[in-house]
């Protein structure tokens, strides 16, 4: 069903830079060698995080080019510039061509995106013709007003954070699609579907987030919106589209998988993830998938029951690749797809709108980012282990912010693994700058003291693993505070030790814990949380953490969280 065309046919010059050989796009061949009658050309994004700027770290990646040795490459990608200027290299010669996204394409960004409230990641991505984007979770981080202000536009204050800092902001020129995003009512936040026409060929475009974006997000972001079943919602969209005259349905779902290497071109070596059992309940009717969520990349060819496949892909994370995917039908109507992640290397240039608009927020955002805040002594990589120095660091900080009398009295302090946004290491004198400690803790969630027995307290420790989840969410502890568990041992038991001071933590003890606002709100599922006494606010996150390496802070490298022995 998927056929090569001759060598290097349909990639413009640009595009096989990038990929680093003459290795073609596998184009749609229709069945029975029937001649094409339709040809679109879908751009897929995902994951961009409002990284603007390119990075400094390169990524390697896997499959395209063949003849590199391994099929592994390595390089610096991304760069919202680049980007632009790569999505116009790829549409060159494409008349009918649509660029979509897949979520999370602001939140958890770095400084210069989102000190600004991500207002100049919404214009970027205008600039370089996305045309519709699934919501992520992360989209609900700031709250769904300040979603709303996102796309419409406007300086409406909905955060402590002034909008419209730098510049008027006039919002998406996109659609966010939100399918199963529903009020009380049942109504969406956003429309869940969208057409667009490409000559006689009507495609539906269904958008949506996975259903755990209330536990994964901040409770308060969420409040008032419930999240349904990504397959049953699809399922019912894509009929309804059909029966409206669609000739092609295409879901966007930040929900995703990974692979082996996490980063490939055209293939998905490994393939596993939340995505597969959503996929096996979805309808034929949606024979193309554009996923995100886990922050890989691949390019997968799925055959379904009765007959025929359905291509799931997915472009990784920051704008380091696109995935360039080529839909064709024949005489009959039946569509045959394929698709290549194209890596973004910079050698279609720069598209220079973008980049003025870069370097405009870059400008305004570099005293405040290069600003030298202390030193540390120690490497803060995340490391191998359960827990690492750099969340170590953090538990400490939030720990040293609310532990006084005045503030709290809290005895111990956890960090979930996600709040540890993004490692770093200090210069070579040790210092660290404000925009390097504002990419781990870009949130800006509040400081809560709980009080807990020591029987709630390990019931929190146990909530970190779940029935049917791989590895946990755990919660990294502060210093003088270590437990150790056993993964072998059933779900609800499987703390064999926690101590606080080398003392077993006693269950009819009052304990005061300092965890951040997303988590003190039933965020990561952790349900203890909410039903806990609140004794303190202890301020802002990054607050806490500035003021604790203010000076000089020496690295704790010893783990807190381990487990068992042999297990």
């Amino acid at each position: 069903m998927f056929r090569p065309l001759a060598p290097c046919l349909l990639l413009s010059p640009a595009i096989l830079l990038a990929l680093g050989a003459c290795t073609t796009l596998p184009t749609p061949s229709p069945a029975g060698g029937q001649q094409a009658t339709a040809t679109l050309q879908i751009l897929g994004l995902n994951d961009l995080h409002g990284n603007l700027e390119v990075p400094t770290q390169p990524t390697t990646w896997f499959g395209t080019p063949a003849n590199v040795p391994g099929g592994q490459q390595t390089a610096v990608l991304g760069g919202a510039a680049r980007l632009g200027a790569q999505l116009a290299a790829m549409r060159q010669g494409q008349p009918n061509t649509v660029t979509v996204a897949a979520g999370d394409l602001i939140s958890a960004s770095p400084l210069v995106s989102s000190y600004y409230l991500d207002e100049p990641s919404i214009a970027a991505l205008s600039q370089m013709g996305l045309e519709l984007a699934a919501v992520g979770n992360h989209e609900f981080d700031r709250g769904t007003a300040e979603l709303t202000r996102l796309q419409q536009g406007g300086c409406e204050q909905n955060t402590p954070k002034q909008p419209c800092a730098l510049e008027p902001f006039t919002g998406a020129t996109f659609q966010y699609l939100a399918a199963n995003v529903l009020d009380e009512s049942g109504a969406t936040l956003f429309p869940g579907t969208a057409l667009r026409q490409f000559g006689d060929v009507t495609v539906g475009f269904i958008g949506m987030t996975l259903k755990e974006t209330a536990q994964v997000s901040s409770p308060a972001g969420t409040a008032g919106w419930r999240f349904a079943d990504e397959a049953e919602t699809a399922n019912r969209l894509a009929a309804e589209l059909r029966a409206g005259g669609a000739d092609l349905v295409v879901l966007l779902l930040h929900q995703g998988a990974t692979v082996e290497g996490m980063f490939r071109a055209d293939d998905c070596a490994g393939l596993d993830g939340p995505v597969l059992p959503i996929l096996e309940r979805l309808t034929p009717a949606i024979p193309l998938v554009v996923s995100g969520h886990t922050h890989n990349a691949y390019v997968c060819r799925m055959p379904l029951a009765g007959g025929g496949e359905r291509l799931l892909t997915s472009a990784g994370r920051y704008g380091g690749f696109v995935t360039d995917i080529r839909a064709g039908r024949d005489a009959a109507g039946r569509w045959t797809m394929n698709a290549v992640n194209v890596p973004v290397t910079g050698v279609a240039g720069e598209q220079t709108g973008i980049a003025a608009l870069v370097a405009r927020y870059a400008d305004a955002t570099r005293a405040v980012s290069d600003r030298v805040i202390g030193r540390i002594d120690g490497s803060l990589g995340r490391g191998e282990q359960v827990d690492s120095p750099l969340a170590r660091l953090v538990a400490d900080a939030q720990l040293a912010a609310t532990s006084g009398a005045e503030r709290g009295g809290a005895d111990i302090a956890f960090i979930n693994q996600g709040g540890v946004r993004a490692a770093f290491q200090p210069a070579a004198d040790g210092t660290v700058t404000f925009g390097q400690l504002y990419a781990l803790q870009p949130f800006g969630n509040t400081l809560e003291v709980l009080e807990l027995t020591g029987a709630d307290l390990v019931a929190l420790l146990e909530q970190q693993f779940r029935e049917g989840q791989d590895g946990g969410t755990i919660l990294i502890p502060s210093r003088g505070f270590t437990f150790v568990f056993d993964p072998a041992l059933p779900v609800g038991r499987r703390i064999t030790s926690a101590t606080l001071g080398g003392a077993a933590i006693d269950p009819a003890r009052t304990y005061r814990i300092t965890v951040n606002n997303f988590l003190a709100s039933g965020g990561d599922g952790f349900t203890v949380l909410p039903t806990a006494r609140n004794v303190a606010h202890g301020g802002v996150d990054l607050d806490a953490l500035t003021a604790f390496i203010t000076g000089d802070v020496a690295v704790d490298p010893v783990a807190r969280v381990t487990q068992a022995p042999g297990a």
